[in-house]
């Protein structure tokens, strides 16, 4: 018999290897007629039928026995009856104990379903480290500062993430440049190859490379090619004839990394040509990076006009930036002071002693003997070629990581473990520090995991507040509340110069440091998840108050800000949010509908259909209001069905333009921001429609729970996770919606502690195991 006929009729029921399947009871059946049936027809027929089937749905096809074989369809419809959305707004509705007879059987049948199918935990393929991981990972392991995103073609995204195991695959390009990575990094974090003799680069204004940021500051982008020490020389053109002193700053990818104070007073230099210079030395990690050089909050500049700031006897300001070097750093780097442990020179021990906990946290488990055998050869093979301890174990460094068990999470199943089964201590170890960290288990987590104390729910428990108080933490907020908002979006939007003359790069990362700082806040202080969709704070430097006219907030660092009108308040009215749910040169009340549907209610709307007609962009806001525009697209029955959701929501945000600023009028007509939510509720501006959406905290909390579970795992959620999302949404509402509570039922959810087995059962894995041999 062959390996796949025996698979099957290992795997099928009885009931289809008879060719006989079962129909639901006669007593259930009478019951679905009595609970459900009249609903179905009597309300939910007129757009679910063969002919219309509205959302994919036609009710003549649920049926008692589609319970059991279609669940996830059930739960959907149940989803929606719950939540108000069904029947839409314009639909009468039905009694309520109509509807709560069709909720109270339908919610015993799924119960009972999922009951005989016993608990299923999923399973998550091998885990390939995405680029956000990788650069955590080197950052951790070896102390180097490696920018993956710099390195590396962009990760595939699935479900919205893009840390979904089924796409990350590898290509042979990026095989090819894992290779040429590790061995950058491998002599970075070493060091044991020379440097080579100085060289200068210089970066000023008259050249194309460089950007003036404002009145004193300039940017260039600049490839530092190893980690070293550099002399930095400023040209400060001009001179402040009555000036004090001002604080010099230099910024490296967006963070200060020195300071000093320089004299504006006369130079004493030639009269037509007064000048200046900044020096010092300082150490650069290797890498593309960019570099901004200006004053900090100089108020100097205040009475000057645009032409006098120029004026070079008037005013001050930063003209070049030259670079020179490398040089050896005065202070051990510290990549080898975190690496080099003991003397080299003592022989093989020492090698065998760095390998053995390099090997550790780098694969993530216990190492082996052969494990280390395999990295000291590599040890000896740079020896045999006349090079030095240092570069052998630089060698060995290299082979590491390219190592599937560096690249690669991998969970194993045992050969008695085909079912559902916990996963192991350092499994449980690695999910916990790519779910909050995004990056590899430190000592404490391994050292835990080798002890078997991690699966202790108390000892679970202490791990995550730590985790969740260490400054890694951060990257949970960059990488999960990035994708979940979509902020990360930002760093591609290319809003329309001419109608957006604000918008460059300060203001677009004003724009994604507000949501960061946001969610990190609503995390580190364990805020209610309300505050997602109706916070009255927010995080404003100068730049983006002034974007929003929020007086009083001066300067270039973010600070809490109490919001005082309703004109903002909670996601939906930052700017960065407002801004990638919008099109280049206008907004778009079906992006931010949908936006709203997926991201707040969780329910996503279908994708379009083909061939949907376009709308005429040149008639909006001059021949007619937008509003006027969509009310006639959806006047096509095809579209309405999606649009009487997304647009209503949509246009509760119309008060603000395409980057988020706030308005009353869109070209000639006045702003409507009215609208209804998809259970009926109706609101009138963006204050009161955040005032709605907290009355669905319920559905939001759901949502939020979904995508969190997606994120922490790595894969889609499926029917058999249900259990486990409304066993965190009930804990999570009993806990007043705190947002810590969501982190701490998914890392005790049986999804998170436990996996599936490759096959369906021991029997088939046993039976395939016998017929491949």
């Amino acid at each position: 018999m062959t390996l796949k006929i025996r698979y099957l009729l290992l795997l099928a029921p009885v009931a289809l290897i008879t060719g006989f399947i079962p129909s639901a009871p006669a007593e259930e059946t009478a019951t679905f007629d009595q609970s459900v049936r009249p609903l179905l027809d009597g309300t939910c027929a007129g757009c679910h039928n063969a002919k219309l089937a509205s959302g994919g749905l036609n009710m003549a096809q649920m049926t008692a026995e589609s319970l059991e074989k279609n669940p996830d369809l059930w739960r959907r419809l149940l989803r929606r009856v719950r939540a108000g959305e069904m029947p839409p707004p314009g639909i009468p509705k039905p009694p309520a104990a109509q509807i709560n007879a069709l909720v109270s059987f339908v919610q015993v049948k799924l119960d009972g379903v999922q009951s005989a199918q016993g608990p299923d935990p999923g399973r998550v393929t091998v885990h390939r480290l995405n680029r956000n991981e990788y650069t955590n990972t080197i950052r951790d392991l070896l102390a180097v500062d490696f920018r993956a995103d710099k390195s590396f073609p962009s990760d595939d995204s699935s479900g919205g993430f893009d840390n979904m195991s089924d796409v990350l695959t590898v290509s042979p390009v990026l095989m090819g440049q894992y290779l040429q990575a590790a061995q950058a990094i491998a002599a970075r974090a070493i060091g044991a190859d020379p440097f080579p003799k100085a060289f200068e680069v210089e970066y000023a204004f008259k050249d194309d490379r460089v950007r003036r940021v404002d009145h004193s500051t300039i940017e260039a982008t600049h490839r530092v090619e190893f980690d070293a020490e550099y002399d930095l020389r400023f040209s400060l053109q001009g001179e402040r004839k009555e000036g004090e002193p001002v604080l010099f700053g230099f910024w490296m990818d967006g963070k200060l990394i020195h300071s000093m104070m320089v004299d504006t007073k006369p130079s004493g230099l030639v009269y037509f040509n007064p000048y200046s210079e900044a020096k010092f030395r300082i150490y650069l990690p290797a890498g593309d990076h960019v570099f901004r050089a200006g004053f900090i909050n100089d108020k100097f500049v205040a009475n000057l006009d645009g032409r006098a700031l120029y004026d070079r006897n008037k005013n001050k300001f930063v003209d070049s930036i030259v670079f020179t070097g490398p040089f050896a750093a005065a202070v051990e780097k510290p990549s080898r002071k975190k690496l080099l442990t003991c003397d080299l020179a003592s022989g093989k021990p020492c090698v065998e002693r760095i390998l053995s906990s390099l090997a550790r946290r780098a694969y993530r488990r216990p190492v082996s003997g052969r494990d280390i055998a395999s990295l000291v050869h590599f040890v000896d093979l740079a020896r045999q070629e006349g090079q030095t301890a240092e570069q052998g174990l630089q060698l060995a460094i290299q082979a590491m990581l390219v190592s599937p068990n560096f690249l690669f999470r991998v969970e194993r199943d045992s050969r008695d473990s085909s079912a559902a089964h916990p996963v192991t201590d350092f499994e449980l170890a690695s999910r916990l520090s790519y779910f909050l960290w995004s990056s590899m288990p430190d000592d404490q987590l391994l050292d835990l995991a080798e002890t078997g104390k991690l699966h202790d729910s108390a000892v679970l428990d202490q791990q995550v507040k730590r985790m969740l108080a260490d400054e890694r933490s951060a990257a949970f907020a960059a990488n999960f509340a990035g994708q979940w908002l979509e902020t990360r979006n930002l760093d591609f939007v290319k809003p329309d110069p001419k109608k957006f003359p604000d918008w460059d790069p300060e203001l677009r990362d004003a724009m994604k440091e507000e949501t960061r700082l946001f969610f990190e806040n609503v995390l580190r202080e364990n805020r209610p998840i309300s505050d997602f969709l109706s916070a009255n704070y927010t995080f404003l430097n100068e730049r983006l108050a002034k974007h929003y006219s929020i007086a009083g907030v001066t300067g270039p660092e973010f600070r809490r800000v109490e919001l005082t009108t309703d004109q903002r308040g909670g996601i939906l009215s930052q700017a960065g949010v407002l801004t990638v749910s919008s099109y280049p040169n206008r907004t778009s009340v079906v992006i931010r509908g949908k936006y709203v549907l997926t991201n707040i209610l969780g329910t996503p709307p279908p994708p379009p259909p083909p061939d949907v007609p376009p709308l005429d962009e040149a008639a909006v806001g001059v021949n007619a209001s937008l509003r006027d525009q969509m009310q006639r697209h959806r006047a096509d029955p095809i579209c309405a069905s999606c649009h009487s959701k997304m647009d209503p929501l949509g246009f509760g945000l119309e008060n603000y333009d395409a980057i988020g600023r706030w308005r009353t009028k869109d070209g000639n007509f006045p702003v409507d921001s009215s609208g209804v939510l998809p259970n009926g509720k109706t609101f009138e501006t963006p204050g009161q429609m955040r005032e709605v959406l907290n009355s669905q905290l319920p559905e939001f909390s759901h949502a939020l729970i979904e995508r969190m579970f997606t994120y922490a795992l790595g894969r889609g959620m499926k029917g058999f996770d249900e259990p486990a999302i409304e066993k965190a949404q009930s804990a999570v509402a009993s806990d007043g919606y705190r947002f810590q509570a969501i982190i701490k039922e998914i890392v005790h959810s049986l999804p998170f502690t436990a996996r599936r087995g490759e096959a369906g059962s021991k029997v088939v894995a046993q039976a395939v195991t016998q017929e491949v041999r």
